[in-house]
């Protein structure tokens, strides 16, 4: 696609499109990607970025990451910090599936010991974790229980004993953010969400069994703080977020803020996905609370999956998960809007930093990275397709320009519904099992939209990330086994 004429090369890796672009617009809008990821991205891009650059206490930069996308309102990988006296906030710049995050955990064994059992793992993990839509979980809560969980968090879980409680420190806010209040949520999301914990859900989200191989290791030193540390070590990673939960609690807040942003607040915006309110607004305010319980249940998710996973090792090698070494690394979070403290001009301001399919990538010393990541800085997990690979990655110093945010993923280039059209399911299981990748799906035609064709090559996007000064490479962990929504 041809990149617009009034598009500025900031760098190899940083372009900007000025405030004269588009009327309306209050900062510039910079989109992070070498020229080759640039020159494909999708133009509505160009068209969202520019949007989110026109609200209401946008500060510095209206930003897409390297795997940056169409999505709703904001593009996925949009990143956008408002003052938080007199800026918004959006469930579009936040996304329907709140706090979709990875989970990346190792383990001692190694691929000789994993390959005999591979498909006896795959196997059982696709029947202990539900997949697919409308999956629901083996955790049965009532109502009020649920509400507790969208509270706690991952807390509730390890109090109930779903997992250890290093588990909650290897977490992105400890695996509970606080100041969710479950009186802000709909029973139509508490419907929709109470029986989903511990389901991986359907689109892109997926378990993997991975190996990270020795010459795929790009940083041995910082490799070992994050626990590889033999050849061929086994990994296990997955994707997924607040499920059906998440979503019921953006969109009753989207009609809300459409109903109060112009006539109440006198907002308006080029995009109506875009719907938002004043962050210190009533209405700002509940959503706020409200999301932060989508981020919640999102954590406990993700936590119950964990602890499905060491059960179904240890049923496998019959050995204790502590004896295999079953510690995560990280888990962290996408689609949030989190108020933090960034430097603007010399001065520290507090600001509500909304990341829309984008992670946050704290660099060394930084409050809210773990004790033992301190000196070193945040784990960044970034998955790639189901053909190709994941990486982890560290934050650095240099992810100020960014609010602290990097890509978290490879990022689509085909849509579901032409990818369904270019592959067949049951074709691309029988090829990438003839490849050594071993895969369960809820549905062939889940199965095809997902293919590595449909997105962008994720060393691409990583190489971007790295050389833009935003996050550095660690390792790349090849899949062996996935389990797919």
């Amino acid at each position: 696609m041809p990149l617009p004429n009034i598009i500025e090369r900031i760098s190899d890796t940083v372009w900007e499109l000025p405030v004269s672009y588009k009327p309306g617009m209050r900062v510039p809008a910079r989109i992070y990607g070498t020229e080759k990821l640039i020159q494909a991205m999708d133009e509505a891009v160009y068209d969202q970025i520019t949007n989110v650059a026109t609200l209401p206490g946008i500060t510095k930069y209206a930003l897409c990451m390297p795997d940056g996308h169409s999505g709703y309102g904001f593009p996925i990988g949009g990143v956008a910090a408002m003052d938080t006296e007199e800026g918004i906030i959006s469930p579009g710049g936040i996304g329907f599936d709140i706090n979709c995050g990875m989970r990346l955990v190792m383990t001692n064994l190694t691929y000789n010991e994993v390959k005999p059992h591979l498909k006896e793992l795959v196997d059982k993990l696709y029947k202990k974790i539900p997949a697919g839509v409308g999956s629901t979980g083996f955790l049965k809560v009532s109502r009020d229980e649920f509400r507790q969980i969208v509270e706690q968090g991952a807390h509730w879980c390890v109090k109930h004993g779903y997992g250890w409680e290093e588990d909650l420190e290897m977490t992105e806010e400890s695996g509970c953010i606080e100041g969710a209040d479950s009186k802000k949520i709909s029973e139509k999301a508490i419907d929709r969400g109470y029986n989903q914990i511990g389901t991986l859900g359907s689109g892109n989200h997926y378990l993997e069994i991975q190996v990270a191989r020795r010459e795929y290791i790009m940083d041995e030193k910082l490799a070992r703080v994050f626990g590889i540390t033999v050849p061929d070590q086994i990994a296990v990673m997955f994707h997924t977020g607040s499920r059906g939960f998440g979503h019921q609690v953006a969109t009753d807040y989207l009609q809300v803020f459409l109903k109060v942003m112009q006539s109440k607040y006198g907002i308006s915006v080029l995009d109506r996905e875009l719907a938002s309110a004043p962050f210190n607004s009533p209405e700002g305010k509940d959503y706020y609370a409200a999301m932060k319980c989508g981020i919640n249940m999102s954590f406990a998710n993700r936590q119950l999956i964990l602890h499905r996973i060491r059960e179904v090792f240890s049923d496998v090698f019959g050995r204790s998960p502590q004896d295999m070494g079953m510690y995560m690394v990280y888990d962290v979070a996408h689609n949030t809007a989190k108020v933090e403290n960034h430097s603007i001009n010399g001065q520290t301001k507090k600001l509500l930093v909304h990341r829309k399919g984008a992670t946050r990538a704290f660099g060394p010393g930084m409050e809210g990275v773990p004790k033992r990541y301190k000196e070193i800085g945040q784990p960044v997990i970034i998955g790639g397709s189901m053909e190709t690979g994941s990486y982890l990655l560290v934050g650095t110093s240099g992810g100020s320009q960014t609010f602290f945010s990097t890509a978290h993923g490879s990022g689509r280039t085909m849509s579901r519904s032409k990818a369904k059209k270019t592959w067949r399911g049951e074709t691309l299981q029988h090829e990438m099992e003839a490849r050594g990748i071993y895969v369960r799906s809820a549905s062939w035609s889940g199965l095809a939209e997902e293919a590595g064709g449909a997105y962008k090559d994720i060393n691409d996007v990583i190489e971007a990330a790295e050389l833009s000064g935003i996050s550095k490479r660690v390792a790349l962990f090849i899949p062996i086994g996935n389990v797919k929504g």
